[in-house]
């Protein structure tokens, strides 16, 4: 490639957002964070939102910023987290603030589900057990048994990131790797899932087409670049959900590979051409969902660092602040496998006093409780690493695969007392990096999308080029400790 590339990967989590300019000179990537500014949840009276509006300000403020330091930008893209979503009338316009997936309207909805349609029915739908009440199909089905009026104006219904491309192209649409975790779309026959919608009350009609990764939208709107001074620039459906972003960026050569997407969510899981549906039913807490290449993602959603997240929120309103390093260090110094939590048990899902459930979760399963910030800390993040090997352990026996290595991406890969506890956990070498795994994959689709590159294999030796990656090998010494202490743990784990 004669001249560089510039790309903005517009890469939006539950924590923060960020603006982030990739340079492509023909051989690296280069990143750098233009624009970073916090996100969460807002609490109004009892129900939590998403401050939309404000999300888009700061979108603006970051390519208002980009155009500032780096001139000429060739394409732009947005990813963000799943299953959240906003409503539009028929003027397009935006029916009140998306409520976040943690908002308690949808408690009791998954049995609601299953009382007008049979859980096989829906299992061998969406290729997806009915079981989390955070999806988009119960948040509607909340909102049917509501009555809301919002629902009832819609005409049509727009994930976060599509929403956000919406707003900047004028494209309604939803993107390939957004659909499947709604659990309103047939990811066999490639078609919103009417019959899963229609005797719930959900009109289907609120349904955009679906597009693939990469597809190019237009150009940015008018307004917006006159407003941010980027002028004309593409604006790329990217892989828009952004663990499947991470997961482009993983910069694997090995067929029989997982990934670890490490951040308030994990997501643990391999790459298969088509949804696994198993004549016998859902395996276990196994999930397809889709990948950026139009094939799926099968995976093991693990709650993640959400946990140490609002332990160190809770302990900050009390009056004591501590960095993520500092939280670090804490759990290694506390007592090695003194006692386990399923991360994945419902209490752990809501915003709240995290430690004292954590403490509540170990009493209630006589083990003993953890006192002191350092204990609570060591048994999350064993427990983590725990729960990733009970879901490596799932996937190769649903596939018949044996895997050889797992790659860390994404934020959590800062925490090297974990990375080094997956790998003592999972008895397999990790590799770790990108960090950034989300604004790589983010822009590497951008570039495919442009034809800037040829294919994700490109994209994935382009990281490899790009970053530095660190290893893990398992601890010899500690393999029978850990051995010990997944046997205690799958007394206490869901399967």
């Amino acid at each position: 490639m004669s001249s560089t590339r510039q790309y903005v990967a517009l890469d939006l989590g539950a924590e923060s957002g960020r603006a982030v300019v990739g340079r492509f000179d023909g051989e690296r990537l280069h990143l750098e964070q233009v624009h970073r500014f916090a996100n969460g949840p807002v609490q109004v009276v009892n129900s939590l939102y998403w401050d939309i509006l404000y999300l888009w300000r700061e979108i603006k403020e970051g390519l208002a910023r980009c155009a500032a330091a780096v001139g000429k930008i060739d394409a732009l893209g947005v990813d963000a987290w799943a299953i959240d979503y906003g409503l539009l009338d028929e003027r397009n316009v935006l029916l009140g603030n998306p409520y976040c997936y943690r908002d308690s309207r949808t408690d009791g909805m998954v049995a609601e589900v299953l009382k007008s349609v049979p859980a096989d029915e829906v299992y061998r739908t969406i290729s997806n057990p009915p079981q989390l009440q955070i999806t988009t199909l119960c948040q509607l089905l909340s909102e049917v048994r509501a009555g809301s009026p919002a629902l009832a104006a819609a005409r049509t219904l727009l994930t976060i990131s599509d929403l956000l491309n919406f707003w900047l192209s004028g494209q309604k649409v939803i993107e390939f790797t957004r659909t499947i975790n709604t659990q309103c779309y047939n990811p066999v026959t490639r078609a919103w899932a009417t019959n899963i919608l229609e005797p719930l009350g959900i009109p289907a009609h609120i349904f955009p087409p679906v597009v693939p990764s990469g597809t190019v939208l237009g150009d940015l709107l008018p307004g917006v670049a006159e407003e941010t001074r980027l002028g004309a620039v593409p604006v790329v459906a990217t892989a828009c959900h952004d663990s499947a972003a991470a997961v482009i960026a993983v910069p694997t050569r090995e067929a029989d590979y997982l990934f670890l997407s490490s951040g308030t969510w994990s997501v643990l899981g391999t790459e298969i051409d088509a949804p696994y549906i198993s004549p016998e039913g859902p395996p276990g807490d196994l999930w397809n969902e889709g990948g950026a290449q139009g094939n799926i993602r099968f995976t093991s959603n693990v709650m993640g660092l959400w946990l140490v997240q609002e332990c160190r929120r809770l302990w900050a309103s009390q009056g004591e602040t501590y960095s993520y390093d500092e939280l670090t260090e804490m759990a290694a110094a506390g007592t090695p496998f003194a006692s386990l939590i399923d991360p994945n048990d419902a209490r752990f899902l809501a915003p709240g006093d995290m430690p004292g459930r954590v403490q509540a979760f170990c009493q209630e399963t006589g083990q003993p409780v953890p006192t002191s910030k350092p204990d609570i800390l060591r048994c999350i993040l064993e427990s983590l690493a725990l729960k990733y090997r009970q879901g490596m352990e799932q996937i190769e026996a649903v596939l018949g695969r044996k895997m050889a290595v797992v790659h860390i991406v994404g934020g959590g890969i800062q925490n090297r007392l974990l990375c080094q506890f997956t790998a003592n956990a999972m008895r397999l070498p990790a590799i770790a990096g990108p960090v950034e795994a989300t604004a790589l994959g983010n822009i590497i689709m951008q570039a495919i999308g442009l034809g800037h590159l040829t294919s994700v294999q490109e994209g994935r030796e382009l990281v490899r080029a790009s970053v530095e990656l660190a290893h893990y090998e398992p601890d010899p010494q500690r393999a029978a400790a850990w051995e010990d202490a997944y046997e205690r743990f799958l007394t206490i784990a869901q399967p």
